[in-house]
């Protein structure tokens, strides 16, 4: 191993990259949901999650369109018929603090969360190609939206 070891790291860090790319490739868990490897545009990003967002049920019994009705742009419902507010300006609160936990969580960490729990799905992975394009989607709601009230005060 010559300079302390660079060249198994580097090995190591090819074969990742390599395996990241090949699991790039509809990585989403409906079959009828395909995520491309690559997108022209966040336009075309959105729209994949837009796809996920409305038809993907990630191997649970819902969509995220289940509860957050209307592709999330109004209040929606619980199963349990409790209302819950509209996704429009939510990706403006995060990241954010939950006092349950001691934790700061990213966007990313939420959907996972709620595709999990909410949904009863097997959620993409953290920094899978599924929910970087989910959370475009989500975060496109919140265009125009004030950033970093979650750091009032600090």
């Amino acid at each position: 191993m010559r300079h302390g070891g660079r060249g198994l790291g580097l090995a190591a860090l090819s074969l990742a990259v390599a395996t990241v790319a090949l699991s790039r490739v509809g990585d989403a868990a409906a079959p009828g949901v395909v995520v491309p490897a690559k997108v022209s545009s966040m336009a075309a990003a959105v729209k994949v999650g837009q796809d996920l967002y409305m038809h993907d049920t990630f191997g649970g019994a819902r969509t995220c369109n289940t509860c957050h009705t209307n592709g999330g742009r109004g209040p929606g419902k619980l199963p349990n018929g409790a209302t819950i507010p509209s996704l429009q300006g939510a990706a403006a609160a995060f990241p954010r603090f939950v006092p349950a936990t001691g934790r700061v969580i990213s966007l990313e960490q939420q959907l996972v969360k709620c595709i999990r729990g909410g949904m009863g799905g097997k959620p993409p992975a953290l920094g899978s190609v599924a929910l970087a394009d989910l959370a475009a989607y989500v975060t496109s709601l919140s265009k125009g939206a004030v950033m970093g009230s979650q750091f009032a005060g600090h």
